[in-house]
C-alpha cells in the first residue's frame, strides 16, 4: 500500500497528539507539586545516561563505578532542583516523554526499559539526538549533557581528575 502525503500527515498529527496525551497522563499520574520529581523511570533514564556521558570520567574499578552512578544521578537531581520552576517543568516533561515506552522506542531508539538498556543503545540514542536534524532533540541532548557534566564537575571530588585545584584561596564572593 502506497503512503500518500495526506495519510502521512494524518499519521504524523495522530502520533503527535498521542505523545502529547501520554505526556499529560504522565504528569497527572505523577501528581507533581510543581518541582521536579525524580521518579522511577526518570531515575532509571539518568542512571543509564550518566555512564554514557561520563564514560572516561567515572572510576575505572567496577565496584567504584557502580557506586558513583547513583551519586552522579543524585547530583543531577539536585542540579535540576536548583533551576527555576519553569525549567524544572520542561525537564520533567522531557523525562516524562522518555519514560513512555512508545516515545522511548521511536524518539530515543531504545526498545527496552532504561534499566535494561545497554551502554551501546544509550550511547547511540545520545549521539543521534546530538546530531539530529530536529533542533528540539538537539536542545534536549544539550540539556542532558549540561546537567550531567555540570553536576559531575560541579562537585569538588571530581576536580582532581581534571587537574583543577579549586577556586583561588582568599577571594571573597
Amino acid at each position: 500500500m502506497a503512503l500518500s502525503r495526506r495519510r502521512f500527515l494524518t499519521i504524523g498529527v495522530a502520533a503527535a497528539l498521542a505523545l502529547a496525551a501520554g505526556g499529560a497522563v504522565y504528569r497527572l499520574a505523577a501528581k507533581q507539586p510543581g518541582r521536579f520529581v525524580l521518579d522511577g523511570e526518570a531515575r532509571a533514564a539518568i542512571d543509564a545516561i550518566v555512564p554514557a556521558m561520563l564514560a572516561g570520567a567515572l572510576p575505572p574499578a567496577d565496584a567504584e563505578r557502580r557506586a558513583a552512578i547513583p551519586l552522579a544521578t543524585e547530583r543531577v537531581h539536585q542540579a535540576i532542583l536548583g533551576l527555576p520552576l519553569a525549567t524544572q517543568k520542561e525537564i520533567q516533561d522531557l523525562f516524562g516523554l522518555l519514560a513512555l515506552g512508545p516515545a522511548r522506542r521511536f524518539l530515543a531508539g531504545v526498545p527496552v526499559s532504561w534499566s535494561d538498556a545497554s551502554a551501546a543503545q544509550v550511547g547511540a540514542f545520545l549521539q543521534d539526538w546530538r546530531a539530529h536534524r530536529f533542533a528540539t532533540l538537539q536542545v534536549a541532548y544539550h540539556a542532558l549533557h549540561d546537567l550531567v557534566l555540570g553536576a559531575w564537575y560541579g562537585d569538588p571530588s571530581a576536580w582532581a581528575a581534571i587537574g583543577y585545584p579549586g577556586p583561588p584561596k582568599g577571594l571573597s564572593a
